[in-house]
């Protein structure tokens, strides 16, 4: 069996921006991916509302995924894959960071996962890093996400670049799915759809070659 770490925001968590609350596991893109690749694979979701790349959130705290990961790699390990779906919360104005700052936080976690043991045999696992999709129309988020539309046009091209610095796999989301307008910045039930079937593929290449 192939077990996936799957680490991420509240897009992982499973956010439904029409209701406000969370999608139900089958609906969520982690376990549409669980579907999808059948019961050869395990798939470990690990998302958190505000979860940023590094940085720690000085209004609602515990937010930095650097913080996290290394104890959560070594809690699910062995694993074949990590797949790393973050950066959206790093946008918030109160970080005040760019484009290329967020894609170096996201490199960070890599480099994490890269020097790890928490693959099989003691071994680093394999890293999928996400860039995630532009934000769309803000609502409810406007002040907090304050010029994150623009910058957020601009992550995938540094993910691709600090993938490639560091090794790892990369796939940019917004080839295949959209932010709601509802809030712009989390998924609609179809867009989970989308993005396991994207992605499962993906970890086919990855995992099966």
């Amino acid at each position: 069996m192939k077990t996936i770490l799957c680490y991420g925001d509240s897009n992982t968590w499973g956010y439904d921006p029409v209701m406000g609350d969370r999608f139900p596991p089958h609906v969520r893109w982690t376990g549409v991916l669980q579907q999808l690749l059948g019961e050869t694979y395990r798939v470990i979701e690990e998302g958190l509302n505000g979860r940023t790349t590094v940085w720690d959130d000085p209004i609602e705290g515990y937010k930095s995924g650097k913080t996290y990961l290394i104890p959560c790699l070594e809690s699910h390990r062995p694993l074949d894959l990590v797949i790393i779906m973050l950066g959206t919360n790093d946008l918030k104005a109160r970080f005040s960071l760019t484009a290329y700052d967020i894609a170096r936080g996201a490199g960070v976690l890599v480099d994490i996962v890269n020097k790890s043991g928490a693959g099989p045999h003691g071994q680093p696992p394999q890293t999928l890093l996400l860039a995630p999709p532009p934000v769309a129309h803000l609502s409810d988020f406007e002040e907090m996400f304050a010029g994150a539309a623009e910058k957020s046009r601009r992550l995938a091209r540094h993910y691709r670049q600090v993938a490639a610095e560091y090794g790892c796999h990369f796939f940019d989301t917004g080839q295949v799915i959209v932010s709601s307008d509802l809030d712009g910045i989390h998924l609609e039930a179809g867009e989970h759809r989308k993005l396991a079937e994207a992605l499962a593929g993906q970890v086919r290449k990855i995992l099966e070659r």
